[in-house]
């Protein structure tokens, strides 16, 4: 197994993966996947993976034409030694060289080729030529070891390779999509550990792409969260300041920007169901649903279903860049730029609280539930967490539920093993809010309930002494502040 290498922080699952894929003994070329959003770390990682392997690596670029054959030509005269020149003559030539790599030794031979759809844009057919050099009666696949790596940036045209009818379609064996790093990790990657409020507002603003903590002027310095807000994301100079409007940009899929931003936008302001978002941009239902699906895909939204009630989801904004650029940045652009970050960040206090730091809060609420909470704090196994809305006769209203916490397994009716309410202001949690909680539990449908359901209290600000002592006194009770949401179970 190759081993880590000390300069990658985190991704301990997505190394371990990549290496026994690159590492695998087995006769036989084999392909994998990797894919995800810019500035994940994607390049980092297989830069590291293919030092680590001695393999051959290759970035292709947005070049015109050939220029990329060519340049593929002279990496690979590089990385074999020869002194004659190498001229490919076509991609199906390029393909078949590439897997004879694996030819050398008895071996594995890794090789990446990074920024795939690049390379797509001067060969469309590259997919089929590798299908067809991958087939089961091939050379590569009777002699080779050679360990195929595609990589890229372009979400929706790496999935589709492996979709449908896609030539590669049941080729690779590998297909990883390298996501945002959880607010635990994060928290290491910014050196937070022991400052949970602050990593919880890093995490809120920026979420959790490895490359913003250069980008935006981190790590914290003494004048702490504050400081790093006004020097670094509301400066008109920084990188960050304009990375909401990027990351909508660089995605090929997005053709119709107003309306994306529009879609981002209501989100982000509150409206979470499909009808509500609607209503705001003044649209018929209906005509959202690509427009939805599409964000959904590139992940900067993410669709959850109630955890009570089946078809009735909600939308929530999955990257925090982008919330924070719709509430903060973009309808103060001109003001951040004439009076500075320093004199516009306390003016948005009230809405960072209510709308950033209080959904993200019950976010991290329900992902603590389901990853990181022993099964005796959440009442047993459970497998999904989301929120919900259930309806009350005694106060003719719906009431949210934060966190409701399912066991669901197949053939067997779903259980809810908890539920929980989680509260990011700077009031501590009382009595009132248990009393709450008990009330809502009263309600969940009888059908769902199998056993004591528990009850969580999350807390930003801690806990009054008459709700510890109420829940020391019970059984059901679980109070986490935000010390045990980022180090314990």
């Amino acid at each position: 197994m190759l081993d880590k290498p000390s300069e990658l922080l985190e991704r301990d699952r997505e190394w371990q993966a990549l290496a026994q894929f690159a590492d695998n003994p087995a006769l036989g070329a084999s392909l994998g996947l990797v894919y995800g959003r810019r500035r994940q770390g994607k390049t980092f990682m297989l830069e590291l993976l293919s030092l680590a392997a001695n393999g051959f690596m290759f970035t292709a670029s947005q070049l015109y034409g050939p220029e990329n054959l060519r340049a593929l030509s002279e990496a690979y005269r590089a990385y074999t030694g020869t002194e004659d020149p190498v001229r490919f003559a076509d991609w199906r030539e390029a393909v078949d060289a590439l897997l004879r790599l694996g030819e050398r030794g008895d071996g594995p031979t890794l090789v990446v080729l990074d920024e795939f759809p690049y390379l797509l844009d001067d060969e469309p057919a590259l997919p089929s030529l590798i299908q067809a050099a991958l087939s089961p009666m091939s050379r590569a696949m009777r002699q080779s070891r050679t360990r195929l790596i595609l990589c890229g940036s372009a979400m929706t045209t790496m999935r589709r390779l492996l979709i449908g009818t896609a030539p590669l379609r049941g080729r690779a064996v590998l297909e990883m999509n390298l996501a945002t790093l959880d607010y635990r990790a994060t928290s290491q990657l910014w050196g937070l550990d022991g400052e949970p409020d602050a990593a919880f507002r890093v995490h809120a603003l920026v979420g959790g792409t490895p490359a913003y903590l250069g980008m935006s002027a981190g790590p914290l310095a003494e004048d702490g969260v504050d400081g790093w807000v006004e020097r670094g994301l509301l400066n008109p100079l920084s990188a960050m300041f304009r990375e909401g409007n990027v990351l909508l940009y660089e995605q090929p899929e997005l053709v119709d920007e107003t309306l994306y931003f529009s879609v981002l936008n209501a989100i982000a302001g509150g409206a979470c169901r499909r009808s509500e978002i609607a209503g705001r941009l003044g649209r018929p239902d209906g005509s959202l649903s690509h427009a939805l699906a599409v964000l959904e895909e590139v992940r900067l939204i993410e669709r959850v279903e109630d955890a009570l009630v089946a078809k009735r989801p909600v939308y929530r904004i999955a990257e925090p860049v982008i919330r924070f650029h719709q509430l903060v940045i973009r309808p103060r652009e001109a003001a951040i730029a004439g009076l500075g970050g320093d004199r516009v960040w306390p003016t948005v206090r009230d809405t960072v609280d209510a709308k950033i730091y209080g959904p993200h809060f019950e976010q991290l609420c329900r992902e603590w539930t389901l990853v990181y909470a022993a099964d005796a704090s959440r009442g047993g196994f459970v497998n999904q967490v989301r929120s919900a809305t259930i309806a009350c006769r005694e106060h003719r209203q719906g009431h949210e539920i934060d966190v409701v916490a399912l066991s669901e397994n197949s053939y067997e009716p779903t259980v809810v093993r908890a539920i929980g309410e989680a509260k990011a202001t700077g009031r501590q949690v009382g009595t009132a809010e248990l009393e709450r909680l008990t009330h809502l539990r009263e309600l969940l449908p009888p059908a769902k309930v199998d056993g004591p359901v528990r009850l969580l209290l999350f807390s930003r600000s801690g806990f009054t002494r008459e709700l510890r002592r109420a829940a020391d006194a019970r059984t059901d009770v679980e109070l986490i502040d935000i010390g045990r949401l980022y180090g314990g179970s």
